[in-house]
């Protein structure tokens, strides 16, 4: 019965549905952690009989034909890069990007990766890193004797030298955007890398036209919306029992018809 393995696929559709709900759910606390919406397709179908298929000699053709769905199947995960809210911590090191646009980080394979996580230190060398230890480019150095670190909206990090009452310049961090963000793959760390999907990256400052600014001694949040995602629960696990009750039906009648004598 076809019955059998089209509640097969629908049952496990609502389960990759829960699967992104609950990883979405855990990373509510997740700084800079963007959440990801299922995408389902429908299967092939089967024609008994074909849209348009002649049905007499006087050159009639049936309007709709007879045709039968196989299931569903999950097509993508859709990464939505919403703002997320921004909440303040008074660390000197922690950014949030207002707008659009990544913080480019070096791996330690050499390769490029960027994030909207925010949370950044120094290392034992005086570089900007992230909580991970890689280096956030363009490479920005604090000297040890640099006091009052201040990074305004453009991404430009200032410092106070012993003996100066002006502020001075120690570098500016790049601003990094994408044609199609939804694109990136994730690796972790709520790091993403460019793909063919996402395009070439485009480098600018941040504050320049389509650049987000920087906000300095704040966080941005996870965007996951904690009702949305209870409601979408809900309703997946009752699509979830709905189909398993699909199965359940057609075993009852597959029953039926072995009882026959």
């Amino acid at each position: 019965m076809r019955s059998l393995g089209i509640g097969a696929t629908g049952m496990l559709a609502q389960q990759m549905k829960v699967d992104v709900i609950a990883n979405n759910l855990a990373n509510m606390g997740t700084t800079g952690f963007k959440r990801q919406r299922i995408e389902f397709h429908d299967l092939m179908y089967q024609n008994i009989t074909r849209p348009g298929t002649s049905s007499s000699s006087a050159d009639t053709t049936t309007p709709s034909g007879l045709q039968l769905g196989l299931g569903v199947k999950a097509i993508a995960t859709y990464r939505i890069h919403t703002q997320g809210s921004v909440s303040l911590t008074d660390s000197s090191l922690d950014l949030a990007i207002d707008g659009e646009g990544f913080l480019q980080i070096e791996l330690p394979n050499g390769d490029e990766a960027y994030t909207r996580a925010g949370s950044l230190q120094l290392n034992q060398d005086g570089e900007i890193v992230t909580n991970e230890g890689f280096r956030v480019e363009p490479g920005i150095t604090v000297p040890e004797d640099i006091t009052n670190l201040e990074i305004n909206r453009d991404g430009q990090v200032f410092g106070r030298m012993p003996g100066q009452a002006s502020l001075v310049e120690i570098g500016r961090f790049d601003m990094v955007m994408f044609i199609n963000p939804a694109g990136l793959e994730a690796i972790g760390d709520t790091n993403f890398v460019e793909t063919e999907a996402s395009g070439s990256p485009i480098v600018g400052n941040p504050g320049e036209e389509n650049f987000g600014t920087i906000i300095q001694g704040a966080l941005e949040q996870s965007n996951v919306d904690s009702v949305k995602e209870i409601t979408n629960m809900i309703a997946a696990q009752r699509a979830y029992e709905l189909n398993s009750q699909v199965i359940s039906t057609s075993d009852e009648m597959m029953g039926t018809i072995t009882q026959l004598r």
